[in-house]
């Protein structure tokens, strides 16, 4: 059974502990035809945190080959941006 992250902002260990995950990585699209700063305002403990380091493992090179551990189920895994 999986877990509710509570107080996890770090996407890399939510998805290894196997924990639930709202998938937003659809975001990453608008976010690639948006300009290019972008300033996240929302209120505290709404995800901000979480949805940032989920976009850092995403362009992160170095995980390159963790790509279909990460993101392999998730909407972004199956429709891959140019960048």
């Amino acid at each position: 059974m999986k877990k509710i992250p509570y107080g996890i902002s770090n996407y890399k260990e939510l998805t290894e502990l196997n924990m639930y995950y709202v998938d937003k990585t659809k975001y990453i699209e608008v976010f690639e035809e948006k300009d290019r700063y972008q300033f996240f305002i929302r209120p505290r403990r709404f995800g901000k945190s979480l949805f940032l380091t989920m976009m850092e493992c995403y362009y992160d090179i170095n995980e390159k080959e963790n790509f279909e551990k990460y993101f392999g189920e998730l909407y972004i895994g199956k429709n891959k941006t140019a960048e």
